[in-house]
């Protein structure tokens, strides 16, 4: 399974105030303990919160290059501002890169697709249109139908996308993991070619012992055909489980991939 570092996220208040600062120091170090603990990719998200699009398209260049003097690893460029997302792609300096998100609205895709596939970048696509998120597997399955037939008319092979399935509180309302998880396993089933991606911290939100709560959907987001996971990689834990998951659903020829992290200690029981 392909994780994705969430820490250098400016949602969190740690790390808006350090772009604020232009705190070079907290971000290179956010950046290389998430590598350290595993993550495949890094998402980087600015934030919108600093005034005018000019000065959160300042933030975004100053955080991809504070990144990227910390990390090899390829990056996620996460903006709900195509401008931005555009200009962070003219600053990133790696080849393999990801675009988060689209989703089936109209507009949001005819301004993301083309950078997409003019990148030749990979692209994260929420089951979700103008309605909002859709509350059954039918709507969510058919804002995955428009996105495929629209990016295919921009340039952007069915291979390239990461189809988020969209996790929202267990809490709120308990049908919700069951339908998250169906989404995946209709996902992969009608576009193989495609990934599969989500962020798994809604799942607990209002529940005590988050953790639990996260791990245990992350085994069976994996069952139903998970192929991605935005996650917090300093969770030894769920790092761990991950390279269980991997090898459950032989995603790990011969266990090379959970003896690997038996011997560096990684797995925790």
């Amino acid at each position: 399974m392909i994780t994705i570092g969430e820490n250098i996220n400016a949602t969190a208040k740690s790390v808006a105030q350090a772009i604020k600062d232009r705190d070079t120091d907290f971000i290179h170090n956010r950046a290389k303990v998430q590598e350290d603990a595993g993550a495949d990719y890094i998402d980087v998200n600015a934030g919108s919160g600093y005034g005018s699009q000019d000065q959160s398209i300042e933030a975004m260049e100053w955080l991809m290059d504070a990144v990227q003097q910390s990390t090899d690893k390829p990056l996620v460029i996460d903006s709900d501002d195509p401008k931005v997302i555009q200009v962070a792609l003219a600053r990133y300096t790696g080849d393999n890169v990801i675009i988060n998100s689209v989703t089936a609205e109209s507009e949001r895709l005819n301004l993301i697709g083309p950078l997409a596939a003019q990148r030749q970048a990979s692209l994260v696509a929420l089951a979700m249109g103008e309605k909002g998120i859709p509350d059954n597997v039918e709507d969510r399955l058919a804002a995955c139908d428009k996105i495929v037939t629209e990016l295919a008319k921009l340039g952007v092979p069915t291979e390239n996308i990461y189809f988020d399935a969209l996790v929202l509180p267990i809490s709120v309302d308990p049908t919700q993991g069951m339908i998250t998880l169906n989404t995946i396993a209709q996902i992969k089933q009608r576009y193989p070619e495609a990934k599969t991606v989500v962020g798994l911290s809604n799942i607990s939100y209002g529940l005590p012992n988050r953790g639990i709560v996260n791990r245990s959907f992350m085994l069976m987001a994996a069952y139903a055909g998970l192929d991605a996971i935005i996650v917090n990689p300093l969770d030894t834990k769920m790092m761990g489980l991950i390279k269980v998951a991997d090898m459950l659903t032989g995603n790990d020829p011969m266990c090379r991939g959970y003896t690997r992290a038996h011997r560096k200690g990684l797995l925790q029981d």
